[in-house]
């Protein structure tokens, strides 16, 4: 006779899934984040640090953003992108040495000693790179000695041990930023070669060393701001500013205008993948907000309203092809009601005509 067991008590925590899966990115980097190492002694809570950074995603910390603008190709091409990110000379630039260049000299010195390099590299291809282009910026309003550092810091950690760089620090613009060259070919003999996740790194340790000194800076990926399209390329955003229509924005709604037209609608499987990853997004944070709740802390209980205001003020999952097909049935409302307003015009028109015929003497 087999002897039955009472059920054991359910811990929500114990059911709860990692917190990590809101702010991670679909190719996680290798090695783990402080916030990513749950607590050994309950897996499923918050750790401090999760907690942490739990707080700055809801509180909207300043997102940093790191780009990589593009590669220098030749020796000439080099020169130029140098010349341009020291505005010719007039801006002091800095090596990973901690040297600092000034003037035109200094500049001419850099470029000889990486043209020297580059003829040394037998192995480069043709089309290969000489170095790579990178800028690491911050929203409007942030102290611009606190950036500088910050990427200096982001640099020596990252490139200071395998790859000659020099970065120049921009402020003509609103968002203070740093323009950070690094060759290519590491001392190790190894090319430069950054993938997504190495950009994601980069970005977390860039607002790491923000938080360092004293700003609440983040670095999440969009799908955990409930963002799901992409910015659009710098080129495309100057067309659309000098009114001229890009041709991706022409050919998608060309795309769309035929589906509209044929009584058609696609649902491409991409479409139920993000709805789906942002509704388990969206529990994964309400399901910690519950868990908060439960707290006898009022602080607890503040985080916890804090991430259900979050999660109802963020967007819908909207991509680009919805988002052209409301604005094209938005366009032929309009239409149809400025038509509307037309003939309802002309028939006021056509009946105080007949009216006035009528009480005219003969």
């Amino acid at each position: 006779m087999s002897r039955r067991h009472s059920p054991r008590p359910t811990d929500l925590a114990s059911e709860l899934p990692p917190i990590s899966y809101v702010w991670e990115t679909p190719n996680r980097h290798p090695r783990r984040a402080e916030w990513d190492i749950p607590d050994l002694a309950a897996p499923r809570r918050l750790t401090p640090a999760m907690r942490a950074k739990l707080e700055r995603i809801v509180c909207r910390a300043p997102e940093v953003m790191v780009k990589i603008t593009g590669r220098t190709k030749g020796v000439a091409h080099l020169k130029s992108h140098l010349a341009y990110i020291t505005r010719n000379g007039e801006l002091d630039a800095e090596t990973e040495q901690g040297a600092s260049l000034t003037g035109r000299a200094g500049l001419k010195d850099l470029q000889l000693r990486w043209e020297d390099d580059a003829g040394l590299d037998d192995k480069r291809r043709r089309d290969g790179s000489l170095s790579i282009n990178i800028i690491l910026s911050m929203p409007a309003g942030t102290d611009a000695d606190v950036v500088k550092d910050s990427a200096r810091a982001f640099a020596i950690e990252t490139f200071g041990d395998n790859h000659d760089y020099v970065f120049v620090q921009h402020l003509d613009d609103k968002h203070p930023h740093v323009h950070l060259t690094v060759r290519s070919l590491g001392h190790d003999g190894k090319r430069l070669n950054p993938r997504k996740a190495d950009l994601q790194a980069w970005r977390e340790r860039f607002a790491g060393e923000l938080r360092l000194r004293g700003i609440a800076a983040e670095a999440t990926p969009r799908r955990t701001r409930g963002r799901i399209r992409k910015a659009d390329r710098e080129a495309v955003v100057a067309m659309r500013k000098r009114k001229i229509t890009p041709d991706v924005d022409r050919l998608a709604r060309k795309e769309v205008l035929s589906e509209v037209r044929g009584g058609k609608t696609a649902n491409p499987p991409w479409d139920a993948q993000i709805k789906s990853r942002q509704d388990a997004i969206r529990r994964r944070y309400l399901d910690y907000a519950a868990e908060l709740q439960r707290s006898g802390m009022e602080a607890d209980h503040t985080l916890a309203r804090q991430i259900r205001q979050f999660v109802d003020e963020m967007p819908a999952a909207e991509t680009r092809r919805h988002a052209l097909k409301n604005e094209l049935s938005e366009l032929a409302s309009s239409r149809r009601r400025y038509v509307k307003q037309d003939v309802h015009a002309e028939r006021r028109d056509e009946t105080r005509g007949d009216e006035r015929t009528r009480d005219d003497p003969l």
